[in-house]
């Protein structure tokens, strides 16, 4: 098999690994996988690294898994899905960082999305918009028993997935300040609506999975409560949630 175009890799060179965590931002991969090789014991190898696309092997004995980061939003993270579907992976796991937009979530708890609010556009290309993005069952269970594991505080719910981190989630806080009228009020009315929180690729991640008869799931820390501190994220919030992050999805491979 030749390598797949954007990720840089074949079925040969992941080893039978079947599960794969993905981060958005590539500079965390490297530190999740390290975290997988502590916990499980073994050791991580770097494969590949195109555009945003970058990927190491946790070798652990047993089991091998991946960690490939897959950029903001839906459009790259879908090109990861597929690339990734084509040599062999099965179970996808997207573990980044949200914005909360219920007041009793806490900066550094986690978010484990059971269904994703349909905000994208890049899940339209798989499915019309009536098929709901849900979450398998079992990585939902597995998500909940790691984070109970870890010792991190969880919540159990449904997010908004925008197309953009701006307009999309309603900020303001932009070049122009403005938001569209069919956007303003968007927070609450979500808010309302029990949604727990804001971001950018679990609907397109369920739906894709859902569709193609693979295995999805999506864990986030909270690094923003909007009620509580507006737009801003302040350099501590990111490293408490970055730690918890990666303590609770690790943890969570043990039960998948």
């Amino acid at each position: 098999m030749e390598k797949m175009y954007h990720i840089d890799l074949d079925d040969a060179m992941i080893e039978g690994a079947q599960v794969v965590l993905m981060p958005g931002d590539p500079f965390r991969v490297e530190h999740i996988a390290k975290e997988i090789a502590s916990r499980f014991g073994g050791e991580t190898q770097k494969l590949a690294w195109h555009r945003e696309y970058c990927t190491y092997l946790a070798r652990t004995g047993d089991r091998n898994f991946l960690v490939t980061s897959t950029g903001i939003g839906g459009p790259s993270t879908a090109i990861a899905i597929e690339e990734l579907a084509k040599i062999g992976v099965r179970t996808f796991v997207r573990v980044g960082t949200t914005g909360a937009i219920q007041d009793h979530l806490e900066i550094g708890d986690v978010v484990i999305t059971t269904g994703a609010v349909r905000l994208d556009g890049a899940s339209k290309d798989y499915a019309p918009v009536e098929y709901p993005a849900v979450a398998d069952h079992n990585v939902v269970s597995a998500l909940i028993e790691g984070s109970r594991a870890a010792g991190i505080a969880y919540h159990v719910g449904i997010t908004a997935s925008s197309d953009t981190f701006y307009p999309g989630e309603e900020r303001s806080d932009t070049y122009s300040g403005y938001v569209l009228r069919r956007l303003k009020g968007s927070t609450d009315e979500w808010s309302s609506l029990n949604v727990l929180n804001f971001e950018m690729e679990a609907a397109t991640l369920f739906t894709m999975t859902s569709c193609l008869g693979l295995k999805g799931g999506c864990i986030t820390a909270v690094i923003n409560v909007r009620g509580i501190q507006g737009e801003s994220v302040t350099r501590d919030a990111l490293e408490i949630g970055e730690s918890n992050l990666i303590k609770a999805s690790v943890a969570a491979l043990e039960f998948l």
